[in-house]
C-alpha cells in the first residue's frame, strides 16, 4: 500500500509540475501585458488632458470588468462642455494651475501665481477656432459686446473718495470695522441721497443686541459708492459735472472710466477688489450690495462683532462670506430675460454663490478675491462670477436667513418688528428706505429684544 502511494505521488509531481510553472509563467506575461497597457494608457491621458491625443481616455478593463462599475465616457472628456466659450477659455487657465496636471509647479503663494499673458493667450486660442467665430455671431448683441471688451481690466480711475478707504474716516480710534460698497450708477442720485440719510451713515455705529438695554459695542463704518460711465449720447445729457460736485460734497464716490451696463457689474467688482487692496488693508468686512436694499446696519454691527469673537475667528476669518447662498442654480435660457447666457456661452450649473443684492464677506477675503481673480475670466452675471473665485479658493458662503434676496414671505412682512429681524432686503424705493428707517428707529425699545430671522421662525412677537 505504501509503494502505491509513493509511486502516485510521483506521478502526480510529474504531471503537476509543468501546469504551476505554465500557470505562473501565464500569470506573469498578463502583469506584464497590463503593466504595458497602463503605462500606454497614462501617457495617452496626460496628453489628453491637455487638449491633445484622441477624444476619450479610458482606463485598462473598465469597460470588460464586470466585477467594477463602468465609468461614463463623459467622465473622461476632455471637452465636456463642448463649444461653449467661457468654459473653454477657463478650462486652460484652470489646466494651467492644476497640481495634478503640473505636478512641477511651485505652489508657494499660489493665489499670488500669476502671469498676465495666459489670459489673453486662452481668449486668443479660443477665439480662433471656427465653431466658436460660428456661434460668435448668434450671439446677443449684449453679450458681443461684452466679450469683445471680457479681457480688459485697465481702465482708469475718474473720481476718488475723500478718505483713504471711502468717506467717514475722521476721528476713529480703530481700524474701520466694516467698509459698505455700494453698487450705483450716476442717474441714481436719489437712492445715493437716501442711503446716505438713513442705513449708509458714515460714522461710529452702535450695536444693538437682544437681552441688552443698551448698544452693544459697535464699530466705524465708512462708504463708497461704485459708479462706471454713463454714454452722454444716450441720455442726450452729460452728468460728469454733476457727479464731480457731489463728490466734492460728500467724498464718497468712486467712479471709472468704463460703459456701466449690466454685465460690466463683474467689473464692478474686479476693480474694487483691486482699489480695496491697496487703501482699505486695515478694514475688517466690506459690505457689496446695490442701492436698493435696506440694511439693519446696527444688527450687521453686532453680528460682525460676533464673528470676530469666535473660537478660532483668526484662522477661518480669511473665508468669511455670508448672505442669501445659491446652490446648484442653473443659467437662465430666457432669451429676454437680462439674466440671460446662451448655452454656446456657458454651460453646465453655477457654483455655489451669494445673492449679488447684498453680501458681507472680510477684508482678507477682498484680498484674496483681488488675487484670485487674475486668473479667472470674466462672467457676465457678478454674484455668480464672485462664486467662480470663492470655489477656486476652496472656499465657500455661508447662508443666513436674515439676508432676504427676494423679500419677506407676504404674512411676515406684516408683523411689527419684521424689519428688526433681518440683516438685508432688496427692492426698497429711495422713499421706502426713509420711511423703514424711521419706523425701525422709532420701534426700537418694542422691539429691542427680537433675533435676527431664524429659517425655522414661524412668529414673530415684539415685546409689548
Amino acid at each position: 500500500m505504501a509503494r502505491c502511494y509513493c509511486h502516485w505521488r510521483k506521478v502526480l509531481i510529474c504531471v503537476c509540475s509543468p501546469c504551476i510553472c505554465l500557470a505562473l509563467l501565464f500569470v506573469y506575461i498578463s502583469v506584464m501585458l497590463c503593466m504595458t497597457m497602463n503605462g500606454t494608457a497614462t501617457s495617452g491621458s496626460s496628453g489628453n488632458l491637455l487638449g491633445q491625443g484622441t477624444a476619450h481616455f479610458v482606463a485598462s478593463g473598465t469597460w470588460s470588468n464586470k466585477s467594477f462599475a463602468p465609468l461614463p465616457k463623459t467622465f473622461w472628456d476632455v471637452h465636456p462642455y463642448g463649444d461653449a466659450f467661457w468654459n473653454r477659455l477657463q478650462l486652460a487657465i484652470d489646466r494651467h494651475f492644476n497640481p495634478i496636471l503640473r505636478p512641477n509647479n511651485n505652489n508657494r503663494g499660489f493665489e499670488n501665481t500669476f502671469n498676465e499673458s495666459l489670459l489673453r493667450q486662452s481668449f486668443s486660442e479660443v477665439t480662433n477656432l471656427d465653431s466658436i467665430r460660428r456661434n460668435f455671431d448668434k450671439l446677443p448683441q449684449q453679450m458681443q459686446e461684452f466679450v469683445s471688451y471680457m479681457q480688459r481690466r485697465d481702465y482708469p480711475t475718474l473720481i476718488q473718495p475723500d478718505g483713504v478707504c471711502g468717506a467717514g474716516a475722521k476721528d476713529e480710534k480703530e481700524p474701520p470695522l466694516l467698509l459698505l460698497a455700494i453698487k450705483t450708477t450716476e442717474l441714481n442720485f436719489k437712492n445715493r441721497q437716501a442711503i446716505r440719510q438713513t442705513w449708509g451713515q458714515a460714522r461710529w455705529v452702535a450695536g444693538q443686541k437682544s437681552n441688552s438695554r443698551g448698544g452693544e459695542g459697535g464699530g466705524y463704518v465708512r462708504r463708497v459708492f461704485l459708479l462706471g460711465k454713463e454714454d452722454p449720447e444716450e441720455l442726450s445729457v452729460n452728468l460728469s459735472e454733476l457727479l464731480q460736485m457731489e463728490s466734492q460734497h460728500y467724498g464718497d464716490i468712486l467712479q471709472w472710466d468704463f460703459k456701466d451696463t449690466f454685465f460690466n457689474l463683474t467689473l464692478k467688482d474686479v476693480l474694487f477688489w483691486s482699489w480695496f487692496s491697496r487703501f482699505c488693508s486695515r478694514t475688517r468686512f466690506v459690505f457689496k450690495g446695490d442701492d436698493d436694499v435696506f440694511v439693519n446696519t446696527p444688527k450687521m454691527i453686532t453680528y460682525l462683532q460676533d464673528q470676530l469673537k469666535k473660537p478660532q475667528a483668526h484662522k477661518t476669518i480669511k473665508d468669511f462670506m455670508v448672505g442669501d447662498v445659491m446652490s446648484a442654480a442653473s443659467p437662465n435660457r430666457v432669451t429676454k430675460s437680462k439674466y440671460f447666457i446662451p448655452d454656446s456661452f456657458y454651460k453646465g450649473l453655477y457654483p455655489v454663490y451669494a445673492g449679488g443684492g447684498g453680501v458681507v464677506y472680510s477684508g482678507l477675503l477682498t484680498k484674496r478675491l483681488h488675487n484670485m481673480s487674475k486668473r479667472v475670466h470674466m462672467f457676465p452675471i457678478d454674484d455668480v462670477y464672485v462664486g467662480m473665485c470663492m470655489i477656486r479658493l476652496n472656499a465657500q458662503p455661508i447662508h443666513h436667513p436674515a439676508f432676504l434676496t427676494f423679500d419677506f414671505p407676504e404674512k411676515e412682512k406684516k408683523e411689527r418688528c419684521s424689519y428688526h429681524t433681518i440683516l438685508l432686503v432688496h427692492k426698497r424705493s429711495p422713499n421706502e428706505v426713509v420711511r423703514l428707517w424711521a419706523d425701525v428707529k422709532k420701534t426700537q425699545t418694542q422691539c429691542w429684544e427680537v433675533p435676527l430671522r431664524d429659517a425655522d421662525k414661524k412668529e414673530i412677537k415684539p415685546k409689548l
